[in-house]
């Protein structure tokens, strides 16, 4: 069954959805008409004053889930909830990611665990859970995955094997679960800063590096993710490059 309802028919997982990224997707979708289903895993209270200042938009299109991703027995729940509200989910968008150093010579199993758990575990189990559903609504699925899943990132080796790896899955599941489902991912470059310190000549530096000469925004990254699901019928196992050029080899 491939269901052509129109975006303000549709319901919306987005996995980490509190703030950064994860935030604008949900803003960007629901101006887009979508119901929108935010997971968080801490960010309780980040998460709900997003969901009542899309609400206040759109009454009841706005829910909240709390679930953590390494419980991988969880998932199936965190999909079903997401379900519930509106009796539908037609798109699964996995963003929630960690995020940090693991040095060769100073990781530990746990930091591992942790990484390809959030990054490539959770995707592939949530995306288990909701097959049957997206199948039955000719839905879609959008990885958010990253540049350094092709380029790796020095002091970073965990995470970057981890985005790598979700690449490979976007690609894994147009296969598996075509036709009736599209699987495709996006890959940001410089966007946000990460959480800890970066000085302003490592922020140039990078920024030179881009065939742009700027940085990108949470919007660049939304509009993509949005373009995936709403407008690109005859487009599967793809990742595109948000990156303003970093790509290219600068």
């Amino acid at each position: 069954m491939n269901d052509t309802a129109e975006p303000n028919n549709k319901v919306a997982l987005i996995t980490g959805a509190a703030h950064r990224i994860g935030a604008e997707l949900a803003r960007q979708l629901h101006a887009a008409g979508m119901n929108i289903a935010l997971h968080y895993r801490n960010s309780k209270e980040q998460a709900e004053a997003l969901a009542v200042e899309l609400n206040d938009s759109r009454p009841d299109s706005v829910v909240t889930i709390q679930a953590d991703l390494l419980d991988t027995a969880g998932l199936p729940r965190v999909i079903a909830a997401a379900r519930q509200s509106w009796q539908r989910l037609d798109v699964l968008l996995n963003n929630a990611s960690t995020f940090y150093p693991t040095p060769v010579g100073n990781t530990d199993e746990a930091a591992w665990d942790d990484l390809m758990g959030s990054n490539l575990k959770a995707p592939f189990f949530l995306a288990q859970a909701a097959a049957p559903e997206l199948k039955q609504r000719g839905g879609c699925i959008v990885n958010i995955v990253d540049i350094h899943a092709h380029r790796p990132m020095k002091g970073y080796p965990v995470y970057s094997v981890a985005k790598a790896g979700l690449a490979m899955l976007t690609m894994t599941l147009a296969r598996e679960l075509g036709p009736e489902v599209r699987v495709n991912g996006v890959a940001p470059g410089a966007i946000l800063w990460p959480e800890h310190e970066m000085d302003e000549s490592q922020k140039n530096e990078l920024l030179d590096r881009t065939a742009l000469k700027r940085q990108g925004s949470p919007a660049d990254i939304a509009r993509t993710a949005l373009f995936l699901i709403r407008d690109a019928d005859y487009i599967s196992g793809q990742i595109i490059n948000v990156d303003g050029g970093r790509t290219l080899g600068f």
